[in-house]
């Protein structure tokens, strides 16, 4: 049975090649040959004129096609911010931050941060000039109020509710101790340890004595009594650097919590070696930021009424009630804004302990930057 299927498969391929070829043959007797070398010559030029354009056409399309090809548009990817969160209250002689928990915020208000005595009056200067437009009548010191300071009368902090402008206010809280508003917009202005505690010396050691009596006998003091101290320099910086801020409060805390929220969309990083080395860069740094946008003859007087020459001569705008508690006045309160007069002092034991501790504290990066400053 197998040898007969074979045969017949055989077979059957044999009469298929047949009938293909004699169809074949039958169809070349039926075409003359000089008839079909005659159709040959004469379509060979339309062919190859057909294939010519036809590949000239599809490069066309080819290069149209290419041309309105758009880029494709990239996907907003949405990162979710964590926003800090208060997590414990500070009080000593001077804060309270309780106050923070009632504060009532508005979506505009902008709060400028700082350890103490970097900047921070400089800061409110410039923010106020650029809320104001450059007038000179603008009383910084009672417009924008030490929120959590504790001597503060409530009727200071009640009479925010009332100002109709751009609110600014100001605060020497760490992050932790802060109830935090994602929408308002906050400046912190950094300094040089060594700096800050030698402006803090001159504004700790020309206070009057009912400088003291206030932040001692107030009622609802937490911790101990603030002290006069030694009226040597350099003994108060020992004091302040053994003491992490001592009589005051601490200083690496501070700056490394603001340091830690350094790139939130509404945080803001300015030192005061950048301040001093280019104003109206800086100014102009501020306005972008706070989204405020004066002509350039405004720009130009705002720069002007940010100097140090002009704040010390209209000092009692920028002092805390005007002054009164500090010998000399308002004139003492704004002091000299120098930097480096600690290097007269200090030897090199002190500034190599003061360096390392910055950077076990703080970290190079963030030890570097309140050295020396420059962008975040």
């Amino acid at each position: 049975m197998v040898k007969k299927a074979k045969t017949v498969k055989a077979k059957t391929k044999t009469t298929k090649v047949k009938s293909v070829k004699t169809k074949a043959a039958s169809y070349a007797a039926a075409k003359p040959k000089p008839l079909k070398a005659k159709t040959k010559a004469a379509e060979a030029k339309p062919v190859k004129k057909k294939l010519a354009k036809a590949i000239l056409t599809k490069a066309k399309t080819i290069k149209s096609k290419v041309s309105i090809i758009k880029p494709k548009k990239a996907k907003k990817v949405r990162v979710k911010v964590t926003w800090p969160k208060k997590t414990r209250e500070m009080h000593n002689h001077h804060m309270n931050s309780t106050v923070w928990n009632n504060f009532k915020f508005r979506d505009d208000d902008i709060v400028i941060a700082t350890y103490a005595k970097s900047g921070t009056t400089w800061m409110q200067q410039i923010v106020s000039q650029l809320v104001f437009n450059g007038d000179e009548s603008t009383a910084v010191a009672h417009l924008s109020p030490w929120v959590d300071l504790r001597i503060i009368p409530p009727e200071v902090i009640a009479g925010l509710e009332d100002q109709t402008h751009r609110r600014f206010v100001k605060t020497h809280l760490p992050v932790d101790a802060l109830v935090f508003s994602p929408k308002a917009k906050y400046i912190f202005v950094g300094r040089d340890g060594r700096d800050a505690a030698w402006s803090l010396f001159n504004h700790h050691i020309n206070a009057v004595d009912d400088y003291f009596t206030a932040f001692n006998e107030t009622p609802g003091r937490v911790g101990p009594r603030l002290e006069r101290g030694s009226d040597n320099v350099h003994e108060f910086y020992k004091a302040w650097f053994a003491g992490d801020g001592f009589p005051y409060w601490p200083i690496w805390e501070n700056i490394r919590s603001w340091w830690a929220i350094r790139n939130l969309p509404n945080v803001k990083f300015v030192h005061f070696n950048d301040m001093k080395s280019d104003l109206a860069g800086s100014v102009r740094q501020i306005a972008d930021f706070l989204g405020i946008k004066p002509d350039a003859a405004t720009f130009e007087k705002i720069v002007a009424h940010c100097s140090f020459d002009y704040m010390k001569a209209h000092a009692e705008h920028a002092a805390p009630m005007g002054g009164i508690m500090w010998k000399g006045g308002a004139q003492t309160f704004v002091n000299k804004g120098t930097n480096g007069r600690w290097r007269d002092t200090l030897d090199e034991a002190d500034v190599k302990a003061y360096e390392a501790k910055a950077v076990k504290e703080l970290g190079s990066e963030c030890a570097n930057w309140l050295a020396h400053g420059g962008p975040v």
